[in-house]
């Protein structure tokens, strides 16, 4: 009896939860006017792909998505080279103030993203990269919390195997390459949906980055479109599933190595 109504409580919070994205989903196929009724309807009666049609052919939402679509992809591969060798030294190498500088990093967390906007937006304006994909990708080459993260991890990989590959005549890139990285691949995944997810709905930075409509990021356009179209629920929706289809088959995709990484990501010193 007690599975019986854990599962049932479990099945109608799922639905509950699931209500606003279904509905979304079927007003995305809806003609103009049908979404506003009350109570709401969940099919769409006429189906039609009108809405997904003014989209990509009126507004030019395709090239908003693989902005997005490159700036994420671009953004998540260069962050993971330079987090995990960053993590790769603060978890396995010796030097002078080791300790100091990654505690010195880890403070810089509690600092608010949005009190380092304008000091970094005049440095790449000083340097001409303002209104270029490089004004998105160069703040994200890096962040505390992935080194951290990737740290936690590397620390729990034996010394001996690094030791070995070195008798073996491995030089440091390649214990890096070869050993490091195949036993890191959960964590990396882990960092990798947290670094895409975040770059794909970042709103604010590529706001003030960019100021060329053909440049914007997906949910920069779709926030211009909602001042523009307020009256146009239909519309809303079918931008909002565009924005959130490749969010979910990344997560869908990379789910069994995500948890692997939350499960095994930490470490006690």
């Amino acid at each position: 009896m007690k599975k019986i109504f854990l599962y049932t409580f479990l099945i109608i919070t799922s639905l509950i939860t699931l209500v606003p994205f279904i509905w979304m989903l079927a007003a995305s196929f809806m003609p103009d006017g049908d979404a506003s009724v009350f109570p709401p309807t969940f099919i769409p009666d006429p189906f039609t792909l009108i809405q997904y049609q003014v989209l990509f052919e009126r507004l030019n939402v395709a090239r908003n998505f693989f902005n997005s679509l490159f700036l994420s992809i671009t953004v998540t591969f260069i962050s993971l080279f330079f987090n995990s060798m960053a993590g790769y030294a603060f978890a396995k190498y010796k030097f002078k103030g080791k300790n100091q500088l990654f505690n010195l990093l880890l403070s810089s967390m509690i600092i608010p993203s949005q009190v380092t906007m304008l000091p970094l937006f005049l440095m790449l304006k000083s340097i001409g990269l303002i209104n270029t994909y490089m004004a998105i990708i160069i703040p994200g080459l890096a962040n505390i919390f992935g080194i951290f993260l990737i740290r936690q991890y590397v620390m729990s990989i034996p010394d001996s195997l690094l030791e070995a590959a070195k008798m073996d005549g491995a030089t440091d890139f390649q214990i890096y390459r070869r050993v490091i990285i195949p036993l890191a691949t959960p964590i990396l995944v882990t960092l990798a949906i947290f670094t895409f997810l975040g770059t794909w709905n970042d709103f604010l930075w590529p706001l003030i980055a960019l100021t060329d409509n053909s440049m914007y990021t997906l949910p920069v356009s779709l926030a211009n479109l909602m001042g523009e179209h307020t009256k146009d629920p239909e519309l809303m929706m079918a931008g909002s599933v565009i924005t959130i289809i490749p969010v979910i088959i990344v997560f869908l995709v990379l789910q069994k190595y995500y948890v692997r990484g939350i499960m095994m990501g930490s470490v006690k010193e």
